[in-house]
Order: structure tokens, then sequence, then C-alpha cells
């Protein structure tokens, strides 16, 4: 069995400006002189965090993490109704990563994404497959209609009702319209009205953390009852799902065929309640020399004991590659 590697100290950060009026923070961590790789944070609006790079050896890698646009420490924070998202899209994001590759020296990098992650990286990837060494990608979600409507369409009711019960208790009813569910909730969190647009950012985010993992994570709800917390995750969340994550007609699965070559390892809980297995599984389809880890008694977070040990040993087994 395998373990997370010990915390390794950021020995450089910055701010890199991507214009918009949008400034990322950034930071690198491990050997300066090892094999690069970039970590692509969930969400949308998530943010980085210290555990993503502990699935690394740092000794071997140069770990390069940054908070995507409106979230973590990155400027403008989308922290109320009044931030514009008109330059918030998939798409703005590809090139930010491409800027911050650029600016960082690095002719060729891994990419590692979980969850939105993992959508982020294969965008990223299909649009620049000649900058990527590897893929490693957990909780896999390609915005497929149907994996936008599994959460907000109530899929997840049949397995989590208590989670259901909570995403749709601010909606018309407490239940909301079929079909207009993410609609309304556009209404709610773009209300200038605190008392309108902070609880529906906390009905959201918390109905989500409720179904990260099969043992629950009590603390990682209570955490997101605070608004400060929960409201970039909440917006961010939305405005790509309303949006289709602008990747229409299946896009990024049916243009894998372009990562072909590249090595790629998928890690995927089996009971993951926020990004089903099927995606994964579709992808691994696509590209049958990826390799598919499917690990039973796993959910949806990343430091559950058999996810941290596939992502240890995809990145131990890239360590050395070229």
């Amino acid at each position: 069995m395998r373990s997370f590697y010990a915390e390794s100290t950021p020995h450089t950060s910055g701010m890199l400006d991507v214009g918009d009026g949008q400034q990322l923070h950034w930071e690198e961590s491990g050997t300066p002189s090892g094999k690069p790789v970039v970590i692509l944070h969930g969400g949308p609006g998530a943010g980085s965090s210290p555990l993503h790079r502990r699935v690394f050896d740092a000794e071997r890698y140069r770990i390069i993490q940054f908070d995507q646009r409106g979230c973590g420490a990155s400027i403008p924070r989308v922290d109320g109704p009044a931030v514009d998202l008109s330059t918030n899209t998939t798409w703005h994001l590809v090139e930010d990563i491409e800027k911050l590759r650029l600016h960082l020296g690095v002719d060729r990098w891994q990419v590692f994404g979980g969850s939105w992650g993992s959508t982020l990286a294969l965008a990223y990837a299909e649009t620049h497959p000649e900058r990527v060494t590897e893929l490693v990608l957990r909780g896999v979600f390609t915005a497929r209609p149907a994996e936008i409507e599994w959460f907000n369409e109530g899929g997840i009711e049949m397995f989590h009702p208590e989670a259901w019960n909570r995403y749709t208790r601010p909606l018309t009813g407490g239940t909301g319209t079929p079909g207009t569910r993410l609609a309304e909730y556009a209404g709610l969190l773009a209300d200038p009205d605190p008392a309108v647009h902070e609880p529906a950012a906390v009905a959201w985010a918390t109905s989500e953390a409720m179904c990260l993992s099969i043992d629950g994570r009590p603390a990682q709800v209570v955490a997101l009852e605070d608004p400060w917390d929960a409201y970039p995750t909440a917006r961010l969340e939305h405005h790509y799902f309303i949006n289709g994550m602008w990747a229409p007609d299946n896009r990024l699965l049916n243009d894998a065929g372009v990562l072909a070559g590249i090595p790629m390892v998928i890690v995927q809980g089996r009971y993951d309640m926020l990004t089903p297995a099927i995606t994964a599984w579709d992808l691994h389809r696509a590209l049958p020399d990826s390799q598919l880890r499917i690990i039973e008694n796993a959910g949806h977070s990343f430091d559950e004991p058999g996810i941290v040990d596939a992502l240890v040993e995809a990145t131990s087994g890239f360590a050395e590659r070229n």
C-alpha cells in the first residue's frame, strides 16, 4: 500500500497577468530540475490545495500549481454577484495554462487533474497535445449533458436524498421545476441581496460536499457553511454548468482521439456520487491504450486510501519518463 509523500513547501510563487483584468496566483514546489507537472484543481472554484502535490515525489518532480480565474489567491476573487464572469470560460482557462507554461519556461509537462480538473486537463491536452507528456486523471468529468444533469436534475437523489433535499431547499416550493433548476439558481446567485445569494451558495456547495466521499466528511460540509468559502465554488460551478462548460456536442469525448499516444492513467472511485464511473469507462473505451483503475470502496474524494495509492503509483511510474 502506498501513501502520500511528505509535505513539500513551495520555494517560488508569483502572480501572472493573463489579461482581461485577471491575475493568477501560482507556486512551485519540489525540485526545479525535476520532471514538470501542472496540477489542475477542481470546482471550478475550489482553488489549489497543498495536499494535491503530495502524490508527487518532490525529489523527482517540479510541481506547479495555480489558482484558476476567480478563486483561491487569484484576483479578482468571485466573492459576490457583481464580479463579471464573461471572460471566465473553459477556453480562457486553457490559454491561461499555456501562458503559465511559457512564463515558467516549461517545454512539455505532465498534466494532472481531478473532477473539474480532469475536464480542464482534457480540454488543454486536446488543444495542445504536443505540450503534454502524460495525463493523470481522477474522477473524470467530460461535460456531457447527462453528466451535468446527474446532480442538478436529481439523479443523485436516488443515492443521497439528504444532499438533494439541501440542494433544492432554496428553490421554488423546495424542489424547483425539472429542467429549470439551473436557471432558478442563476437568479438566486446573482441577486445582490446577501440574504438571497448567500444561502443559495451554501446550499449548492454543501450539498455537493455531502457526496464527496463514502465516509461522509462532515467537516468539509461545515466549512462550506461559511458563505465566504461557499460562494466562489457555487457561482463558478453554476456558471460553467449552465453554459455546458463551453464543450457542446460531447466535444471532449469525441475529440479524445487526438490524445492517442499520450500515456494516460484514469483513476476512478467505484462509488463516486459526483462523477459516476461511466464517464471514466467511456473515456477509456475512446482511448483503449489508457490505463483505467476503478477503485472499489472509494468515492470522489482525492484522499481516499485506494485513490491515493493509485495516483501515487501513476506518478511514480511516470517520474523518470522524458
